[in-house]
């Protein structure tokens, strides 16, 4: 069934594996070290005591906000500090919409990120052990073919429904991470962001773009490169199913990445 499956083992895989090798991390409260000032000749008041840690503060909840993108707009994020999480945004709630340029530049940054590259090679190399579609063939071109087939596959998808629909739309492509609630609470937000986005002018609508776009990706994939014996309509179906739950497992992935990391960084 395409690259669907591993892509769902592999996500998966490694969200399992980060969350239990942070889970039993202890959070241990740090320890602000005052900084030493020279001699004055009169101590500070108590008011100015606790003033001062509060707009230090603010100042790193500033500089932390802009390295998640929450003034430009994106994010510099990695998934597991290796693949791109541009478009995933915490604790943003009034940010600017994206123009159509930025959804695409964004779109492109990611998409041929140098990361993407021998991820797309894991994938055909999981594709090729497995020996699906079976009319790409073994040894070398078959590995080719495959990974050529993974990337235009990964490649296009994206575009359609992270650039192109929302663009024609005005639907924001970003994620927005809850960060609120429970487990499961987040976990059906999360994968409520499939049928559920935010558009342009910030209101909750039906994601035309994932659903709209996701079909066409696999539509244009199964019908054109392909092999012939899988260009039917049963399998751009189960293709197309194969994305919606693959890009609702990323987003289950996203809504608790800043948790591991955090772990990770006070470990």
């Amino acid at each position: 069934m395409r690259q669907g499956k591993a892509h769902k083992r592999c996500v998966l895989f490694l969200a399992i594996a980060a969350s239990a090798a942070t889970g039993s991390a202890q959070d241990k409260p740090d320890s602000p070290t005052p900084k030493q000032g020279a001699a004055a000749s009169s101590q500070p008041s108590s008011a100015e005591k606790a003033q001062a840690p509060d707009q230090s503060s603010k100042g790193k909840e500033a500089q932390e906000k802009d390295g998640q993108g929450q003034t430009s707009g994106t994010s510099k994020d990695r998934l597991f500090y290796s693949l791109p999480n541009f478009l995933t945004l915490e604790n943003a709630s009034q940010v600017p919409p994206l123009s159509t340029g930025q959804k695409f530049k964004v779109v492109a940054r990611s998409s041929f990120d140098y990361v993407e590259y021998p991820w797309y090679g894991f994938l055909a190399g999981i594709s090729q052990a497995e020996n699906s579609e079976p009319g790409y063939g073994q040894g070398a071109a078959g590995y080719g073919k495959r990974f050529g087939a993974a990337a235009a596959d990964g490649t296009i998808e994206n575009f359609l429904t992270s650039a192109v629909f929302p663009s024609l739309l005005h639907q924001d492509p970003r994620f927005f991470q809850s960060g609120k609630g429970g487990f499961w609470h987040r976990t059906g937000y999360a994968v409520s962001r499939v049928i559920i986005t935010r558009s342009d002018s910030g209101s909750s609508q039906a994601n035309f773009s994932e659903i709209i776009g996701s079909a066409l990706s696999a539509g244009i994939s199964t019908y054109s490169y392909h092999p012939h014996a899988d260009r039917n309509l049963r399998n751009a179906g189960s293709v197309w199913g194969s994305q919606v739950g693959y890009d609702a497992l990323v987003y289950f992935v996203r809504e608790f990445w800043p948790d591991i990391r955090r772990k990770i960084h006070k470990k």
